[in-house]
């Protein structure tokens, strides 16, 4: 697989190579070096607020596939647990409850809530057990607002990939989940050229009609952070707005967390890639005043998301041509990408320079 970097003067850079989206090496390679060292959401806190409640999950289901479980024990706290048995490697805990300790079902090794190892029956006379190894492997947890994410060896802290949108989030007050208004689309595209057309506010005047009329494409603007972006679209005269003009803020946490604040609520998008050439985006949908829906820059996310895909699917196609090797970047309108671009290259450890932006602080 070839080495890439990308400069860090966005005048003179080159994107990522076509390779970065139609090569099973690279596919393989980022899953291994960006996913793995990286963090991903995984549940609602209001999933497991009880002393004795657990659930199983999955991180970023079919790409890492890694099995986890939440639980919380008699004193409150909440634990992130490898759910793979240390004996034989079952899975622990297959469906959500109240319990008192966890039990493998296949040989009855049993662990406390917090993931010691407390027994196992017929293991008599083996030396040195038990130890620290048949303990259940602990993962790391970070929370933002009522949303908990998970890593299997985080390459940072999590503060420091959600601290720029720690108070806009904050700001909207209480939220609540509305199932209904959320959905799962999958598409026949790398997850990176997704990814691509989120961090930038380029293409709305030509893709996104509807959303074109809400927002002022002039003022649009990107923050660049260090694990991250933050757009701020303002709203066009009499549109629907947070004090201040502000109709959205498009959060993006590296590699594939998007969280799109509106007057509404928040739309919380996860990136899963799935092959080189097919990702699956969910979209949480979380409503803090119904009041305000339908209206502003996030009244129609469908309709948007089906103009996104339509156009990165299209662009697949596009980068697998023999004649397209790398494109240039607007410095204007593609810091985002630009970034992103950058942070890839440097987890995937070809990129000698670190990425470390001064970022710039919201309206």
């Amino acid at each position: 697989m070839a080495s890439f970097s990308i400069d860090p003067d966005i005048r003179r850079a080159r994107s990522l190579p076509s390779e970065a989206y139609t090569s099973d090496a690279w596919f393989s390679r980022m899953r291994d070096r960006v996913f793995a060292r990286t963090w991903h959401f995984v549940a609602d806190a209001s999933e497991v607020e009880k002393p004795g409640q657990v659930l199983p999950c999955t991180m970023l289901e079919r790409c890492l596939d890694e099995p986890i479980v939440l639980s919380r024990d008699a004193g409150g706290t909440l634990h992130g647990l490898s759910n793979v048995c240390t004996h034989r490697g079952n899975l622990v805990v297959q469906q959500e409850g109240q319990v008192e300790g966890l039990r493998c079902r296949y040989h009855g090794r049993r662990f406390a809530l917090d993931g010691r190892f407390v027994s196992m029956p017929e293991f008599e006379g083996v030396h040195g057990f038990p130890s620290s190894s048949d303990d259940l492997a602990r993962i790391p947890l970070g929370r933002l607002e009522h949303l908990l994410f998970a890593s299997v060896e985080p390459a940072m802290s999590f503060d420091d990939v959600v601290g720029p949108v720690r108070g806009h989030l904050r700001a909207l007050g209480p939220l609540t989940f509305a199932p209904e208004r959320s959905r799962d689309y999958e598409l026949a595209a790398n997850w990176a050229l997704y990814c691509d057309n989120y961090l930038e506010g380029f293409h709305i005047p030509f893709v996104h009609p509807a959303l074109a009329a809400a927002v002022d494409y002039g003022s649009y603007r990107t923050d660049l952070c260090r694990w991250g972006t933050l757009q701020v679209a303002r709203a066009r005269d009499g549109e629907d707005a947070f004090e201040g003009g502000v109709a959205a803020y498009y959060a993006f946490l590296f590699p594939g967390t998007m969280l799109n604040i509106y007057p509404w609520g928040l739309s919380l998008n996860v990136v899963r890639p799935l092959a080189v050439d097919r990702t699956a985006v969910s979209f949480r949908t979380y409503v803090g005043d119904a009041g305000r829906l339908g209206r502003g820059a996030g009244a129609d996310l469908h309709s948007v998301e089906m103009e996104d895909e339509a156009v990165v699917q299209t662009v697949q196609r596009g980068v697998r041509s023999r004649l397209y090797r790398a494109g240039r970047y607007s410095p204007t309108r593609e810091t985002g990408v630009h970034h992103f671009h950058r942070l890839l290259a440097e987890r995937m450890g070809e990129d000698a320079t670190s990425v470390d932006p001064p970022p710039r602080s919201g309206p």
